[in-house]
């Protein structure tokens, strides 16, 4: 294992069902403020660019949604040199139109976790802006490599608390104030990113139907992971490409995000 991990300027965060994406990667270790992440993380070579994967529950989905160490994954993966950030997850749908197989690309983020650590800033009056959770760039090069695939351009991503699935009326209310997909591992690994001026770009896999949406049993586990088992190959697929059509210079607000604002720790 090399102790001084060579950079990378790509991330992947990869979700349930997506804990290995890298072929031939190197394994590396890296410490933090924070802890250490939630697993080492790899690193490769794709397409001429330099990818870190993470996955976010570890290899074993030892980490429930309000557990994983946020601060410590997102730390780790800028401290490797990662400035755009690629984040795959599994989502229920909203909408009845949004079923079991649909890929969506958030533009949009209701946050309804609790008491989880969602800044760097623990001290100070620092605001961060937030009005767009996503990057432009990196959704427009998640589309164009997902084109075959259809995945609807935009939609607000709401993030609950879990580990628990979402009450009938919760899931309706999410859906009357906006909500398109329901997650709860989107938030704050989002506002994390943006704190360290990363861009980050969701790309949100349907499983299920959420449990207000349609009558019947509700939204069981195992039918998540088996949706999303089934569809790694072309999520796998959509990833790999997607790297090779992000801008090598960035252009977006993104990297501007915390112009006139330090961060309370060094980074090396």
């Amino acid at each position: 294992m090399n102790e001084r991990p060579l950079e990378a300027d790509i991330g992947v965060i990869g979700g349930s069902g997506l804990y290995a994406l890298l072929d031939g990667a190197t394994e590396h270790q890296v410490s933090t403020p924070y802890g250490p992440p939630s697993d080492p993380i790899t690193v490769a070579e794709v397409g001429g660019r330099r990818v870190a994967f993470l996955p976010r529950h570890g290899r074993d989905h030892r980490f429930p949604p309000h557990r994983i160490p946020y601060r410590a994954n997102l730390w780790a993966l800028r401290a490797l040199g990662v400035r755009q950030i690629i984040a795959p997850c599994a989502v229920g749908g909203l909408l009845p139109e949004l079923g079991p197989g649909t890929f969506v690309v958030p533009d949009q983020l209701i946050d309804r976790t609790s008491g989880r650590e969602q800044t760097f800033y623990d001290s100070g009056a620092v605001h961060v802006s937030f009005a767009d959770p996503y990057c432009p760039d990196g959704r427009e090069a998640v589309l164009r490599a997902g084109a075959e695939l259809s995945p609807v351009d935009g939609g607000t991503m709401v993030v609950v608390e879990g580990p628990r699935f979402s009450t009938r009326a919760e899931s309706r209310w999410f859906t009357s104030i906006g909500g398109t997909i329901v997650n709860m591992t989107g938030h704050p690994e989002a506002v994390l990113a943006r704190e360290l001026a990363l861009c980050y770009t969701a790309i949100a896999l349907v499983t299920d139907l959420d449990a207000g949406v349609e009558s019947g049993h509700g939204v069981t586990q195992e039918e998540v992971f088996k949706v999303f088992n089934e569809n790694t190959a072309r999520l796998r697929r959509v990833l790999l490409d997607a790297v090779g059509m992000l801008p090598t210079e960035r252009a977006c607000a993104c990297g501007t995000a915390l112009d006139g604002i330090k961060l309370p720790l060094d980074l090396p």
